[in-house]
């Protein structure tokens, strides 16, 4: 679930996690002093975020995650530009704020477009010095069949990159299942960054995925149901407004989130 804590639902963890208060070890209760939590202490949300948008929110939210995984921010800067940025100094910023929280899946800085691979290889090599962890590699179309195979070699985990923007076209979906077993041939896991095709979660078996389509819906006015095997989407009727954006931010997560377990089980 990418944004699962920075988004729309940003106010409602602050304040759950401020009634809540730190975590102790061990199994983090549903409920605490007679008080139940809608998000907090729940054992199957899965959370990608990015650098980009973290806060203090986010840094609080993370120990109570069945799984947290945290984006460089590289979509972000595609979309929004990156004039002026210091990125040895950011890669610093990023790998600090990846050891200080000990979080052990995280993605190298693919800005290949903006900086040039060879200098995306240094902020990687960067990175692990930093953080003492291998990070998450994120291939894209312009660096090769042959670049792939070693990444899959040399890492645990990599990723496949373009979904989101577009750079790997749907009528090129048909060379996904390649990537997949060659990842899994070498030992490798693979993540489709923005991958949320619904027909394609079931035809393309991923390791993990990461989706926005919970905030779309609150976004453009829909509502999304699981109904025990895939999502279904109602859009609000033409000329009429969703009552309480809140309330349909907290069903539409909470709905994405029983499709991720049923998809983790089951497809």
């Amino acid at each position: 679930m990418q944004g699962g804590v920075s988004a729309n639902l940003a106010p409602k963890w602050k304040k759950e996690l401020e009634q809540y208060g730190p975590v102790s070890c061990g199994p983090i209760p549903v409920q605490r002093g007679g008080q139940a939590f809608e998000l907090v202490g729940k054992s199957n949300i899965n959370i990608l975020e990015s650098f980009y948008y973290k806060d203090d929110t986010v840094t609080k939210a993370i120990p109570y995650l069945n799984r947290f995984m945290l984006d460089s921010g590289a979509f972000t800067f595609f979309t929004k530009g990156s004039k002026g940025i210091k990125w040895e100094d950011y890669t610093e910023r990023y790998g600090q704020y990846i050891k200080q929280n000990n979080i052990k899946l995280f993605f190298e800085l693919d800005i290949d477009c903006i900086i040039g691979y060879e200098r995306v290889l240094r902020l990687r090599d960067r990175l692990v010095r930093i953080t003492g962890e291998q990070p998450i590699p994120v291939w894209h179309k312009s660096r090769g069949r042959e670049d792939f195979i070693k990444m899959c070699q040399r890492y645990d985990y990599v990723a496949l990159g373009g979904l989101a923007a577009k750079e790997i076209r749907r009528n090129e979906y048909k060379f996904i299942p390649w990537f997949i077993d060659t990842a899994h041939r070498y030992g490798a896991k693979i993540h489709g960054l923005g991958f949320t095709n619904l027909e394609g979660l079931r035809k393309y078996h991923f390791d993990s995925v990461d989706s926005t389509a919970w905030v779309s819906g609150n976004r453009f006015g829909a509502i999304y149901k699981f109904n025990g095997r895939t999502m279904l989407k109602f859009d609000v009727p033409p000329g009429h407004k969703l009552s309480d954006a809140r309330v349909v931010a907290l069903n539409n997560f909470t709905e994405w989130v029983k499709f991720c377990k049923y998809a983790e089980q089951n497809l």
